[in-house]
């Protein structure tokens, strides 16, 4: 008994030390422009911290089109203590992957008796490639953090099984509802506890006097199913704004991509090279190759079925990958990929049961199995952990990323778009205005895209070419203040000072709060001589903000001016 634990703890410190051998050079790293942003280093109410205020706003409200109250009261913790340092940030996301890793290895010894074979299931959720964006993306806390509660859920799971209670089931749901409070892709957790009764529990081979019947265990976890139904309902609420259209991909192109993805994720778990932040949608795949996929899913689908008898694992591990991708397989398209690596973090785990004990059943007859074994599994995992660490590497910061999703998946809009975004902000002009170009190629009418351009080209002093893509960018959202007010701005300075007002106005009838609108309108005004009018306008800026820069001088001038028709070089503010 002694020496067993001593082999668990020894197991566990190796999966420690293998996952901050690849993922703790993060700690280096800094945010990227991917979503941190917004999740992270320039949302206002994260910086802030804990307090009931924000824990309370957590609950009521969507953080970039998802609802993951803990998830954003994580990255509120880490606020609160680390600040704006973003090597602490990735520490936390290393150090929750790391603790997964060691529940994952004590479920499966748990459930399964397989001591070594728990090991290296485990060694590879942790270093594997595919799993570099869950860890090394600090926006994709929500990937580490659900995979906590996933493995706390299995555990406690499977202590109920042992000595069902009620108890010890609210101890299993609570930690299941936290799942779905960090991420809701845990909706399919109530369908993954019913393929462990099947295999490794075998509670549905019980005699059905020991109460265990097939509707017994399915009625068991009813309340589970409906928490996973309040999830997804409060889901698809959270993400409406960023459900694509459903004219933009029919839904048969969807079809077809999922069954493709399933076989692409295969690919690349044996093969995880060429991996990438983004990877564009194809759009419509050839009838071949969708109906190929499709078939070939349905056919190690019906193979799985046909062994069950005789290989369990196999039913249990490919249902496990086929359910948990289920919700992210892209039949309901969110976002413009493809795929994503970090939909792989929780899911392929059946695969990786599937594949290590049909490994172990087809060596049975060979008389070194072991030998075998022992030589093979360090050799995989330091190959594994060797990729994986490279492709962290590719996570160091935001230009790195971008070109390197680039180099890996050619033409890519969102990776030129992201990119030029940088270059933007580090004022790199003509590097950032031909990667908006190339995007601009394909999509002349998008208005973010057309709003970087004219935001680069004012910073530039091209003007006209800048007022023509902010034009563009309000004709096809016409409802955004920061645009207009550039454009303004612009106007101002071309001295189309008539038209310049006419965008003040608009700014002011939607942000009459906004002591930036009221003072903009009054610089265009006094520029046209309408000076009570702008006279107005400068006493509405100061009374909602009493300090608000230049403000006053330009008043005065204005009042004086109103009776000496003087002109006026009052300069307007930027959003």
């Amino acid at each position: 008994m002694g020496a067993r634990s001593s082999s668990k703890a020894a197991v566990c410190a190796a999966l420690i030390a293998i996952t901050w051998a690849v993922f703790g050079q993060t700690s280096q790293y800094g945010f990227v422009n991917y979503d941190d942003p917004a999740y992270v280093s320039e949302n206002r109410q994260i910086q802030a911290g804990l307090s009931w205020q924000n824990i309370k706003w957590a609950f009521t409200h969507v953080h970039s089109h998802n609802w993951h109250p803990l998830t954003t009261i994580s990255h509120m913790a880490d606020c609160q203590f680390f600040g704006s340092n973003a090597g602490a940030h990735h520490f936390v996301n290393v150090l929750l992957h790391s603790v997964s890793a060691v529940l994952l290895f004590l479920l499966v010894q748990q459930i399964t008796a397989a001591f070594w074979r728990s090991a290296f299931v485990a060694a590879v959720f942790a270093i594997h490639p595919l799993h570099v964006e869950s860890v090394a993306w600090i926006s994709e806390r929500k990937d580490v953090l659900s995979g906590l509660f996933f493995m706390l859920t299995l555990l406690a799971y499977v202590r109920y099984t042992r000595k069902p209670n009620v108890s010890r089931y609210a101890a299993m749901t609570i930690l299941f509802g936290c799942g779905l409070l960090s991420k809701p892709m845990l909706v399919t957790v109530p369908a993954i506890l019913l393929l462990l009764d099947y295999w490794p529990l075998n509670r549905l081979q019980r005699p059905a006097a020991s109460g265990q019947r097939p509707a017994k265990l399915v009625m068991e976890k009813i309340p589970l199913f409906v928490l996973s139904l309040g999830s997804a309902i409060a889901t698809l609420i959270a993400q409406r704004g960023g459900i694509m259209e459903m004219a933009h991909l029919p839904f048969t192109w969807r079809v077809a991509n999922a069954a493709s993805v399933y076989l692409v994720y295969i690919w690349q778990m044996f093969w995880p090279i060429n991996l990438a932040a983004i990877y564009p949608h194809p759009g419509q795949l050839p009838f071949w190759e969708a109906a190929g996929a499709g078939a070939l899913v349905v056919l190690l689908t019906a193979l799985a079925f046909v062994s069950r008898k005789r290989s369990p694992y196999f039913l249990t591990g490919w249902l496990w990958y086929l359910i948990m991708l289920l919700p992210v397989i892209g039949l309901i398209q969110v976002g413009s990929q493809a795929h994503a690596d970090r939909y792989t973090y929780l899911s392929q785990i059946g695969l990786y049961l599937a594949f290590v004990w049909g490994v172990v059943e087809f060596l049975q007859p060979v008389r070194y199995r072991r030998e075998i074994f022992a030589t093979l599994a360090p050799i995989l995992i330091a190959l594994l952990g060797w990729r994986a660490w490279i492709q962290t590497g590719y996570w160091r910061d935001t230009e790195r990323l971008w070109k390197r999703t680039l180099a890996v998946t050619g033409r890519n809009d969102f990776a030129h778009f992201a990119l030029g975004e940088f270059l933007l902000k580090v004022h790199r002009l003509d590097e950032a205005i031909s990667q908006f170009e190339i995007v601009l190629a394909g999509h002349p009418n998008d208005p973010d895209l057309n709003f970087q351009m004219g935001y680069a080209l004012m910073e530039k002093g091209d003007l006209d070419p800048a007022i023509r893509h902010f034009e563009t960018s309000l004709k096809f959202r016409p409802d955004n203040p920061d645009t207009e007010t550039d454009l303004g701005n612009l106007l101002l300075k071309a001295d189309r000072i008539d038209e310049a007002v006419e965008h003040y106005r608009n700014v002011v009838r939607r942000e009459a709060w906004s002591p930036l609108a009221h003072y903009n309108l009054a610089v265009g005004l006094h520029r046209l001589g309408r000076f009570s009018e702008a006279v107005v306008h400068y006493k509405e800026a100061l009374a909602l903000d009493p300090n608000y820069p230049d403000a006053k001088e330009f008043l005065e001038q204005a009042l004086l001016q109103s009776s000496q028709g003087d002109g006026s070089k009052a300069e307007p503010a930027k959003p």
